[in-house]
């Protein structure tokens, strides 16, 4: 099954550092957050991926043709007039990797529509490309398949940033505390099982994939949600940048289930 990862937004929400690169391509431990992503999916054997590009799309497409410089030790060697690049190890990913120009304008439907020939008509993943979690990919692909429906996406419970005020009509506050991941309500994590009938659905590059395809699919009763408890973050601010990069340096990092 091939993965769709939608790469291709402004990500003006961190404008700290998405006036250089794609959000996608924000590090996490030296990596970028896309990279996290597709790790995350390869852990499961799902190793073939069609990223949906568009601002500053040579950006991931640099990154990934200078794989090798990136991830291994490498020679220089200038001494017999030329330049020869001597690759000393060869851990490379078994992925194959499809980067698509999208569109720079182009809204969330409209960049799924656009990849639909490099799909085919087979079921396929999609999303987001600046969110990291610990979702198990074969129990939800099993889920999908065991609805019979058009669409599955991840719903998480995000934990709150403020606390929860507990108080009387008086105004009188009998407990403070912190506000806990149950108390949200369930939010779409991306992580989605599409079939192919979603693409009947996206009439263009206008067409925001949440607000038509994914509503009418609901309304059809052709929309699932598959519930996960575990962990699930985005990356919108550079505060939620900063907190995973301190998961990620503890060690502990909950989506890091590969070696």
């Amino acid at each position: 099954m091939k993965t769709v990862i939608l790469a291709g937004g402004f990500g003006t929400r961190i404008s700290e550092e998405s006036h250089l690169k794609p959000k996608p391509m924000i590090e996490i431990g030296e990596k970028p957050i896309l990279w996290h992503i597709m790790k995350l999916y390869s852990y499961y054997g799902f190793n073939e991926f069609i990223v949906c590009c568009g601002y500053k799309q040579h950006v991931i497409k640099e990154w990934f043709a200078d794989y090798y410089l990136h991830n291994s030790d490498i020679t220089f060697d200038f001494t017999q007039g030329e330049n020869n690049m001597i690759v000393h190890n060869h851990e490379l990913e078994p992925w194959k990797v499809t980067l698509i120009d999208t569109g720079l304008k182009t809204m969330t439907g409209g960049r799924v529509k656009r990849v639909q020939k490099y799909i085919g008509d087979e079921t396929f993943f999609l999303t987001y490309g600046d969110g990291v979690s610990d979702v198990n990919i074969p129990e939800l692909l099993k889920f999908h398949r065991q609805s019979g429906r058009m669409a599955t996406i991840t719903s998480v419970q995000p934990a709150g940033r403020f606390g929860i005020l507990e108080m009387d009509e008086t105004g009188g506050i009998s407990n403070f505390r912190e506000k806990k991941q149950e108390d949200g309500g369930w939010i779409n994590g991306g992580f989605m099982v599409l079939e192919p009938g979603i693409f009947d659905l996206i009439e263009g590059d206008s067409t925001v994939l949440e607000r038509y395809p994914l509503a009418e699919a609901a309304r059809r009763g052709q929309l699932n949600g598959y519930r996960h408890s575990g962990f699930w973050q985005c990356m919108d601010t550079l505060r939620e940048k900063n907190m995973l990069e301190e998961l990620w340096d503890s060690g502990k990092a909950p989506w890091k289930l590969w070696d």
